[in-house]
């Protein structure tokens, strides 16, 4: 546990990615205490801001240990890098998506 509470830290501390994504987690938490969705719904957009917060940090993972082993800039790792920023970006998009289907579920109660 203690090296995983590092790892978001370090996070947290150098990657302005990471702090976005925690604060929109937060408000998001905040949001929910107010709409007072179903607890599905809880659960739902708990997984989904895990699965952001989740693939952010892999990807911040994936992008220092490439630096790490390629300083210099080289096609294949601009490909791994891009495709680890990839993966943030799907996981927005479904995070986006279960923040719609709730929106439509409580305009429609």
């Amino acid at each position: 546990m203690g090296f995983a509470l590092a790892g978001l830290g370090h996070g947290l501390r150098s990657e302005r990615s990471v702090r976005f994504e925690a604060v929109v987690f937060v408000l998001v938490l905040a949001a929910l205490l107010v709409l007072r969705p179903e607890p599905i719904w809880w659960a739902a957009v708990a997984l989904a801001c895990a699965g952001v917060l989740a693939a952010e940090m892999l990807n911040t993972a994936i992008e220092a240990l490439a630096d790490h082993l390629s300083p210099q800039q080289h096609p294949l790792i601009r490909v791994v890098k891009d495709c680890a920023a990839a993966a943030v970006f799907v996981s927005v998009i479904g995070a986006l998506a279960v923040g719609v289907a709730l929106a439509v579920h409580l305009l429609r109660r």
